[in-house]
């Protein structure tokens, strides 16, 4: 990649970062597990992406940046799982939770 390149896509990368930080930090609570959902599916989306790049076999620097990517988006794929598991559990009721014993 040249500077004629990286610069530009520099710059529209930290644009989406701080774009999207503006956004996630102004949902309100109510909204908060339906776009963790949504953005699951959109990490689910970039795991294959970066799947296909590590596979791709272009140059060594692209495999080993898609393994890291591969392991980013995996991670971020388990975690927002398992946090939109924990906050719907805070709207189930306890005996869904835990069955009751019989005596």
């Amino acid at each position: 990649m040249n500077a004629d390149t990286l610069i530009p896509a520099l710059y529209i990368f930290c644009l989406a970062a701080f774009l999207g930080y503006l956004v996630l930090s102004r949902v309100p609570p109510l909204l908060h597990t339906p776009l963790m959902s949504a953005t699951n599916a959109i990490s689910g989306i970039s795991l294959v992406g970066s799947i296909i790049t590590a596979g791709a076999q272009h140059s060594t620097f692209s495999t080993v940046l898609g393994f890291v990517a591969v392991t980013c988006a995996t991670i971020n794929v388990v975690g927002g799982f398992w946090i939109t598991e924990r906050t719907l559990a805070f709207f189930r009721k306890k005996d869904a939770i835990a069955p009751k014993k019989e005596e």
